[in-house]
């Protein structure tokens, strides 16, 4: 007697089906993840932005560290995050002016968009070196 080899009909449908199941599953996620990443890029930039402030203030903290002797940049408003961040703000996002209180270490809530997708977050302004 011939041995057979090879798929049936009927499996071979019963695995296409299987995998056109799985496809319709599984599409939907993956094309949904742009919203999700534009997200975490617009908390990556105010991550950023909280960063730069919280080291500039530092190093202008520093006894003897003044805007003159190049160790920090003066901020007194929320739009001055660019000239802390290496690279200025990042192309896309753009920054809400606001004043940061009257004395050093004082500090504001500022608010950065994300221009694609109107998106916005906040970030804390120090004041510094004023």
């Amino acid at each position: 007697m011939k041995q057979q080899q090879g798929f049936t009909l009927i499996e071979l449908v019963v695995v296409i089906v299987i995998l056109g199941i799985l496809a319709a599953v599984a599409v939907p996620k993956f094309v949904d993840l742009s919203d999700e990443a534009e997200a975490a890029a617009l908390q990556g930039v105010v991550g950023a932005m909280n960063s730069a402030m919280s080291i500039n203030y530092a190093g202008c903290a520093v006894k003897g560290h003044t805007p003159e002797a190049n160790k920090c940049v003066a901020v007194d408003n929320c739009d001055d995050v660019g000239s802390v961040m290496q690279g200025g703000v990042p192309s896309g996002y753009t920054l809400t002016a606001g004043a940061i209180g009257a004395n050093n270490g004082d500090t504001a809530n500022c608010t950065v968009t994300q221009t694609s997708t109107t998106n916005t977050a906040t970030f804390q302004g120090i004041r510094a070196g004023t």
